[in-house]
């Protein structure tokens, strides 16, 4: 009796794979095949090209009314919470806990800055 229900499993799942194979040849023949495809990437290709140069416009007109973004007093900031840090001094805020990333350093040392008011961008979100 058990080999019967075994022979039943094996021929519908036999069954539902043909079903899907000719299910995704056929949509790939009402889609077109390969020839769509070599239109969309040539459509793709010519408008990379044009928002490359579009983003380099972009940036030279930027870097000349920009000026500084931090002030060097931030940087020293910086610099001295990065130096608490590889001696192993830099602990966190709340936690207390023993600062290891230099990225966390950074952060630190740019939010101290913030409080003191110096020239500091805004946090990113």
């Amino acid at each position: 009796m058990a080999t019967k229900k075994a022979a039943k499993k094996k021929s519908s799942s036999s069954s539902r794979g043909t079903s899907s194979r000719s299910r995704s040849s056929r949509s790939s023949k009402s889609r077109g095949g390969k020839s769509s495809r070599s239109t969309r990437s040539s459509a793709k290709k010519s408008t990379r090209g044009s928002a490359a140069k579009k983003s380099s416009a972009r940036k030279s007109s930027s870097k000349k009314s920009s000026g500084r973004k931090y002030s060097p007093s931030a940087g020293k900031d910086v610099q001295r919470e990065m130096h608490a840090m590889k001696e192993g001094k830099l602990k966190s805020g709340r936690s207390g806990k023993k600062v290891t990333n230099p990225k966390q350093a950074i952060a630190i040392g740019l939010s101290e800055a913030r409080r003191e008011g110096k020239k500091v961008p805004s946090k990113k979100k």
